[in-house]
């Protein structure tokens, strides 16, 4: 992971830290967990370009998608870069695989996260990209 100053070391372990909760809650198909990290005013755009606007959108999707996903719970999440646009605002790339004995895929999510008052970061506008291999 690469970021553009060692100057937010306790904010990058605050972000790496909503990227393990993201997997955790994709492991164990929890809405409740997953939706926990997002902004309340979201954009988030899923890895087959569905435009998600606002927490409504978001949790409704979720709720009808994750619970019934088909892989057995084998993703990992690995934030590789982090670069931070202003001091509460950052640009996370993420790298995403899902993993199973037959298959495996993989997506590249970038999130724009935004530090809130209490410190918190939260999911504010994302990107999720299915990575195509030739």
């Amino acid at each position: 992971m690469t970021t553009d100053s060692t100057a937010y070391a306790a904010d990058i372990e605050a972000i790496k830290q909503v990227v393990a909760t993201v997997e955790h809650s994709q492991q164990h198909k929890d809405p409740d967990e997953f939706l926990a990290l997002f902004h309340p005013d979201a954009v988030w755009t899923t890895a087959h370009g569905k435009v998600l606007i606002g927490f409504e959108a978001i949790s409704e999707f979720t709720w009808r998608v994750l619970p019934a996903a088909d892989w057995d719970g084998k993703v990992s999440y690995e934030v590789i870069h982090v670069l931070f646009i202003r001091p509460d605002v950052a640009a996370v790339k993420v790298r995403q695989r899902y993993l199973s004995p037959d298959n495996e895929s993989e997506g590249a999510p970038l999130y724009v996260m935004a530090k809130q008052d209490d410190g918190r970061w939260l999911l504010t506008a994302c990107q999720n990209t299915e990575v195509v291999t030739d």
